[in-house]
């Protein structure tokens, strides 16, 4: 049975517990771009016809992450859920800290899930340790690697993952590789290799873009996997106005290369703005990542100055987006401070 999984974006929780208002928040409680992509104004047929399956969005996005053919789907998230209806049952590498929809996706359609490690978090008991050049469990079928991790920021380079794929496909399986923060690093993609069965690439317009709210992210594989699930998918999956924007924007190459450079420059500041703070921090060009032994009391304190951040649980760390502005760098600069006694682990 699925069940509800935790994630960032909640700020209505912290409103509730805090009873601060909406307006008095600077929230870094995601991974999404705060000065995403500027929707235009669009034609009243966006709103007013149905939206076109057959235009040319698909395209648009092959070319734009450099992929053979493109599938539209409603964000990452429906083809999580619709994967493990079409690939057969059989066991799947899920990491323990990783995007959290996966494992009770796979699990509640037969699937067999392992979880797994990374060797910068090999103190933790999972079934199996991912590294590098060594060979995958014999028994495993399936792999889901989030490239780089949410929230961890491991980075596999594109030569270690074609050797898993070939080790999986070898088995009748496949490599799964969500690349929902590729964007600003476009070489570590393996959207050139998607053409032939045993990999399937998931890409986001949500992070990068900051179009959280368009739910469209696109199925990058063979032509026979993609064929599936676009029967599975129906037809009107993306709503003409989200399919309007997100076209606009992934053909505006002029605000990519800015936005790629914007974010390089906040991600390392970011990082470099907890480390002066004693925080452990590693991160991604969109968000920044240390283990805390004391998260709970960390995630309070900074609440308690209406910064909200995200907590994990069951790893105890913090993760913070990027603030969008000045004010809000200053704003969380000067929370910091209350961490330099920290404990990490």
């Amino acid at each position: 049975m699925l069940q509800s999984v935790p994630h960032g974006g909640n700020l209505s929780t912290a409103i509730a517990q805090y009873g601060r208002p909406r307006e008095d928040w600077l929230d870094l409680s995601t991974g999404i771009n705060p000065n995403g992509y500027p929707v235009p104004a669009l034609s009243a047929d966006a709103w007013l016809r149905l939206p076109d399956d057959e235009d040319d969005l698909e395209a648009i996005a092959a070319n734009y992450y450099g992929a053979p053919a493109a599938l539209a789907v409603a964000g990452t998230q429906a083809a999580i859920r619709m994967l493990p209806q079409v690939l057969p049952a059989g066991a799947i590498g899920i990491g323990l800290l990783t995007y959290g929809e996966y494992a009770p996706a796979f699990a509640a359609a037969g699937f067999a899930v392992q979880t797994f490690v990374t060797e910068t978090l090999s103190d933790l008991a999972a079934d199996f340790t991912l590294v590098p050049g060594q060979d995958l469990p014999a028994h495993l079928r399936y792999l889901v690697v989030v490239n780089p991790n949410n929230p961890s920021a491991d980075l596999f380079t594109p030569a270690v993952l074609l050797a898993w794929r070939e080790q999986l496909r070898a088995r009748g399986g496949c490599l799964i590789v969500d690349e929902a923060f590729m964007d600003v690093l476009p070489a570590s993609g393996l959207a050139a290799h998607t053409a032939d069965d045993g990999l399937i690439v998931l890409r986001s317009v949500g992070k990068f873009f900051g179009l959280a709210g368009a739910r469209a992210g696109f199925v990058l594989a063979a032509q026979p996997l993609r064929h599936t699930l676009s029967l599975l998918r129906g037809p009107w999956s993306i709503s003409g106005p989200a399919r309007a924007v997100v076209r606009a924007a992934l053909l505006d190459t002029a605000w990519q290369t800015a936005t790629r450079s914007a974010l390089l420059r906040d991600g390392a500041r970011l990082v470099n703005l907890l480390t002066q703070a004693g925080f452990d921090a590693c991160g991604t060009p969109l968000f920044a990542w240390a283990r805390q032994a004391d998260a709970e009391q960390r995630q309070h304190q900074l609440a308690a100055q209406g910064i909200w951040v995200r907590r994990f649980t069951h790893v105890p760390s913090l993760r913070f987006g990027l603030p969008a502005n000045e004010t809000g760098w200053q704003r969380l600069a000067a929370s910091l401070p209350l961490n330099t006694g920290h404990t990490h682990v």
